[in-house]
């Protein structure tokens, strides 16, 4: 299988070529130049792998939660793409693809995955590595304030913004069930081409017009005059 990936819904930009099981990627840290990122980083994919899009069987993208520019972002680029091409696409959740990267790079089993949502709000999600290695929710993820992110009595490492904007929040909501924190990690494009792989085969890609995004908080999309 052949899946185009991205993901812009953080001060990370990032794309990701799976190639039946192996994966190549573009990331970097550019706050407020995605929309000039982006495309050269797929062209530049596509040409580093020797692919044209008409080699493409599928795509994904980070669906947020996140910034809400840099999610319309990704789901603006994907859409196109699907559209040009007639190809189905895999929305993947930018909390599951922050956990699988955390996975993959330090081997836990739980993690308390946390992105700073402004507004003195956190984006929540709770993930734990099933048997085949992925990203799988534990409850739903929400968003709402650092002091009441809801959780399993079950260990876990916090890992995300999230823990560097409110860590004494959610040090005193988690207490004895914290086992460490890394406040470093962010979504990555090459998470969002694994999990959007998996959902392939699990027969849960969509058709373009139900590749939408996630905001949780359905105020941010409106403007200022409006809340």
């Amino acid at each position: 299988m052949k899946l185009l990936a991205v993901d812009t819904a953080t001060e990370a930009c990032s794309a990701a070529l799976y190639i039946d099981g192996e994966i190549l990627e573009r990331f970097e840290l550019a706050p407020r130049t995605h929309t000039q990122l982006i495309l050269p980083m797929i062209d530049s994919l596509m040409a580093e792998a020797g692919l044209v899009p008409q080699d493409l069987d599928g795509l994904a993208f980070g669906r947020g939660p996140g910034s809400f520019t840099g999610v319309r972002i990704a789901t603006g680029v994907i859409q196109g793409i699907a559209l040009g091409l007639d190809l189905p696409v895999a929305p993947v959740s930018t909390l599951a693809a922050l956990a699988q990267n955390y996975f993959e790079r330090a081997g836990r089993d739980v993690v308390f995955a946390c992105m700073d949502a402004r507004m003195g709000e956190v984006f929540w999600g709770v993930y734990r590595k099933n048997d085949q290695g992925f990203a799988e929710l534990l409850g739903s993820e929400s968003v709402g304030p650092a002091e009441n992110v809801d959780f399993p009595e079950i260990k876990g490492y916090g890992i995300g913004s999230g823990w560097k904007t409110y860590r004494e929040a959610l040090d005193e909501r988690l207490n004895a069930w914290l086992a460490g924190v890394d406040d470093t990690p962010l979504p990555k494009a090459s998470a969002i081409a694994l999990l959007g792989a998996r959902s392939f085969n699990l027969g849960q890609a969509v058709p373009v017009e139900q590749a939408m995004p996630v905001y949780l908080r359905d105020k941010v999309a409106k403007k200022e005059s409006e809340r």
